[in-house]
């Protein structure tokens, strides 16, 4: 039995796979409903405490991470619990930085990277990744990222 989101509530990206992923931003109120298990936040600073299993990745607001590796080790992490637990990624607004690494996690799940800022704007947000370095970086990602996907 597996614990994950919602696939109707709000902010949950659904993954061709089936795999459930919330994003949001850290500004707005936490949605109702259950928490996550383990999120993902990008920020430029380190996020305030939460009751949930997290992993903070330094994310400058409208940059790239200052650690591309981290980055890549931590979205894995994230794809890889999606299958059987809630996971979040967020950052301030939870469009940019969050659909940039939701991007990702779409590449991860098989999407290619030329069609994954479409998918997650279609599927998550309109506004999704915010600036041409963060279209880069998905496209780097595919490239220089992960060198095999796990299903």
């Amino acid at each position: 039995m597996t614990a994950t989101w919602e696939p109707t509530a709000a902010g949950v990206l659904s993954l061709p796979s089936g795999r459930l992923v919330r994003g949001r931003g850290l500004r707005h109120p936490l949605p109702p409903g259950p928490h996550p298990a383990f999120a993902l936040y990008l920020l430029g600073r380190r996020p305030p405490p939460v009751e949930w299993e997290h992993r903070w990745v330094r994310w400058p607001d409208f940059w790239l991470p200052s650690d591309r590796r981290e980055a890549v080790e931590a979205m894995r992490e994230a794809w890889e619990r999606a299958a059987t637990e809630r996971v979040e990624v967020a950052c301030g607004g939870g469009r940019g930085r969050t659909g940039t690494a939701l991007a990702c996690l779409a590449v991860l799940d098989g999407v290619p990277a030329d069609q994954a800022i479409a998918y997650v704007r279609e599927h998550y947000a309109k506004q999704a990744v915010e600036t041409p370095w963060q279209r880069r970086f998905i496209a780097w990602f595919e490239r220089e990222g992960p060198a095999t996907r796990r299903s």
